[in-house]
């Protein structure tokens, strides 16, 4: 589904994300993690295009989209939830997930919205909220939601756990393995190799941006000198 073969990217003279390469399959969650300061955020940027690509290639269902824009990347069907969530604060809910709906042009927008509400049935009630009123947790639920309204094939998750409590972590954990049952590829960047072992099939461990591992979820959490290293 999504691929990442050889992909350099700086930040002006910093070279930050170095030959990397990775897959996500159809229907597959797939994780990335690492410390704070890895490479994380970078690679979901280059991936969706909001950082260039030096060199290497970005390839979704086998086709080369390592140079489009980014709003042509979303409409061949990558969906982005980023990490600050970037909810429009005087927007409210409904208009929030608008934006995405006018980007995929309408299309199938029922189905859109039935699916979130499978995942998010909270969403109802949010509706009407602007973005300055919602908690911390509820902006990342409607960041994901407005990322699944584009109807995407692969959806990009930034740091859906981080700043959450225990419970609210469990709860999205539980919306990420709904959206892999709906048939949608997730590659999913965090920083808590625990959490992210729950809800992912496969792992990449990301440091210095370079891909240190790849592997199950029980084989990293099973490699102490790993943990030591996402745990910076």
């Amino acid at each position: 589904m999504l691929e990442v073969a050889g992909m350099n990217a700086y930040r002006g003279a910093a070279h930050i994300v170095r030959n990397l390469s990775l897959t996500v399959g159809d229907g597959e969650a797939v994780g990335l993690v690492g410390r704070n300061g890895a490479g994380k955020t970078s690679t979901m940027e280059s991936i969706i295009g909001l950082l260039p690509v030096r060199s290497g290639a970005i390839r979704l269902r086998g086709q080369d989209i390592t140079r489009r824009p980014t709003h042509a990347r979303a409409r061949l069907g990558i969906g982005y939830a980023p990490d600050d969530c970037r909810i429009f604060p005087d927007l409210s809910v409904a208009e929030n997930l608008q934006i995405s709906r006018w980007l995929a042009r309408g299309a199938g927008a029922a189905e859109a919205d039935e699916r979130i509400q499978a995942v998010f049935p909270e969403i109802r009630d949010l509706l009407t909220r602007r973005g300055l009123n919602l908690s911390g947790g509820q902006k990342k639920m409607v960041a994901i939601a407005r990322a699944m309204a584009l109807q995407p094939t692969v959806l990009l998750l930034d740091e859906p756990f981080e700043g959450l409590a225990p419970v609210v972590v469990s709860r999205f954990i539980e919306a990420v393995q709904k959206i892999k049952g709906m048939g949608i590829s997730i590659l999913m960047a965090e920083s808590n190799l625990a959490s992210a072992a729950r809800a992912v099939d496969r792992l990449y461990a990301i440091d210095r941006g370079e891909i240190i591992f790849q592997g199950t979820p029980q084989t990293a959490l099973a490699d102490p000198t790993l943990m030591q290293t996402i745990r910076g």
